[in-house]
């Protein structure tokens, strides 16, 4: 009988899933320059803000710097004004102010804010142009990204980081300089005697700056900021926003110049990709709006530089909103719709407060009193026969000259100062502590506790404050 040889049918393993990446690597985006009208309002940006940013701490007022926050002492000068912790609602009617602001911008044309005057546009726009003049235009910063380690690529590479690191500095010590008197900062770095602190938030505001404009750029933008995420909520279809025309740029193909569209079937895009290789974010605005777009125009200067060389009509790309561009309005029939109710009530509520904060700092009192009650001695009989209550006030200066102050009780019968009655003198922008005794004759008020008013008034009676405390008669 023959033996048969049973081999045993092994299947082959399953072929390995491919691999599925959760994550892609963001491609480093490298921007065109392009001239224009929005470039040149971007530019001109640049050279406002920073031109205030870096230029302000060097003027002086009078005697000190114009703008100071000094807040190892809790004064903050602001041109001729000296303001205390206690002005906090001017911070706050600020902050509300540009808020309203932001609003009323962003429903109008969009993210104005983000396309010409963030901190994050405007340093970007600086960085872009050091690498520019350094590396070269777009191609040539690719190909020298690609290329092999040579001399040159060292060379333009440490010198471009060199730059790029000597202004991020200056940013932080200008960002310190509001902190401290900036001509005491730069003789303190000079002699290698600045404070920790100082040193902390130089390096620290300047790798800030340098990390930020130099290595992230748009992923500050697209990832990190707030403002991009929420930005649709105060959008609507009538709000300006940088647009593409699909019915008059489609279809889209490369043509040559001498080509009419309209015979060959085609549209106005002759898909150079233009305006996708000017853009900071890396977007096609051709996609439609996404949160991505700054709203920076920078596409729509690309494009209009094209069609000129074409010889077709400008603006394919450009400010409009989605009720116009869907109905073809006009410019007046587009302006129209834009200044509508919801902008318009902005703007009055924008305008009431900033003249209400405009009057609220003219009709400023500059003097301020706090009024702190004597915990070792509550009540006492003194010489005399009086009830005697004492309090301690701290008297601040909120001018830059000198003053003198003198002090009157009101609010029970009888009642007078019993400290000295001679004026009191507070320094210019400082504040003096000052024990002031209240008296009043024993039984003129029954026991218990009773409203006094102090009255401090300037010599000149040019200020005057009145400050409730409370007076304690024991039983």
């Amino acid at each position: 009988m023959t033996r048969k040889t049973v081999i045993p049918i092994v299947s082959a393993p399953p072929a390995a899933a491919p691999e599925v990446g959760l994550y892609e690597a963001t491609k480093k985006i490298y921007p065109r320059s392009v001239q224009g009208l929005f470039a040149r309002w971007r530019w001109a940006m640049v050279f406002l803000t920073q031109l205030v940013f870096y230029g302000m701490p060097w003027v002086e007022w009078g005697e000190r710097q114009m703008v100071l926050f000094d807040l190892a002492a809790r004064r903050f000068y602001i041109f001729g004004l000296v303001l205390y912790p206690q002005d906090l609602i001017y911070l706050s009617g600020l902050l509300v102010i540009s808020a309203l602001s932001l609003f009323l911008f962003t429903a109008v044309a969009g993210r104005l804010w983000c396309g010409y005057a963030c901190p994050q546009t405007v340093y970007t726009e600086m960085f872009l142009w050091v690498e520019q003049r350094i590396e070269g235009n777009r191609s040539a910063r690719i190909r020298l990204d690609a290329g092999a380690f040579s001399l040159e690529k060292l060379v333009k590479k440490a010198f471009k980081h060199l730059v790029w690191i000597g202004i991020a500095l200056w940013t932080g010590f200008t960002f310190v300089g509001y902190f401290t008197p900036i001509r005491e900062l730069g003789m303190a770095f000079l002699q290698t005697q600045m404070g920790s602190w100082e040193v902390f938030w130089v390096f620290f505001y300047g790798f800030a700056t340098y990390g930020n404009a130099g290595f992230m750029r748009e992923q500050v933008c697209k990832y990190m900021c707030p403002y991009a995420r929420f930005q649709s909520a105060m959008f609507d279809r009538d709000t300006l926003i940088v647009s593409y025309d699909p019915r008059r740029g489609e279809p889209r193909a490369p043509r040559r110049k001498n080509v009419d569209p309209r015979s060959a079937a085609l549209g106005d895009c002759i898909d150079c990709s233009l305006c996708v290789q000017v853009c900071p974010t890396g977007i096609d605005i051709r996609q439609g709006l996404q949160y991505e777009c700054i709203g920076c125009g920078l596409c729509v200067d690309a494009c209009d530089s094209v069609m000129d060389k074409m010889g077709y009509a400008p603006r394919l790309i450009r400010y409009d909103t989605q009720n116009g561009m869907e109905a073809g309005w006009s410019r007046r029939q587009l302006w129209r719709r834009v200044l509508r109710p919801r902008v318009l009530i902005y703007t009055a509520l924008l305008a009431l407060l900033v003249a209400g904060l405009l009057a609220s700092l003219v009709a400023r009192t500059p003097l301020k009193v706090d009024v702190v009650r004597d915990r070792a001695s509550l009540a006492r009989i003194v010489e005399g026969g009086r009830l005697e209550n004492v309090y301690r006030l701290q008297i601040m200066n909120a001018t830059e000259r000198t003053q003198y102050y003198r002090i009157a009780a009101r609010g029970i019968d009888g009642l007078s100062v019993a400290s000295p009655d001679e004026a009191i003198e507070v320094e210019p922008a400082q504040a003096r502590w000052v024990a002031v005794r209240l008296q009043v004759p024993y039984g003129a008020a029954p026991a218990g506790s009773h409203t006094v008013h102090f009255d401090i008034r300037q010599a000149d009676g040019a200020a005057q404050v009145s400050e409730k405390a409370v007076f304690l008669v024991p039983r």
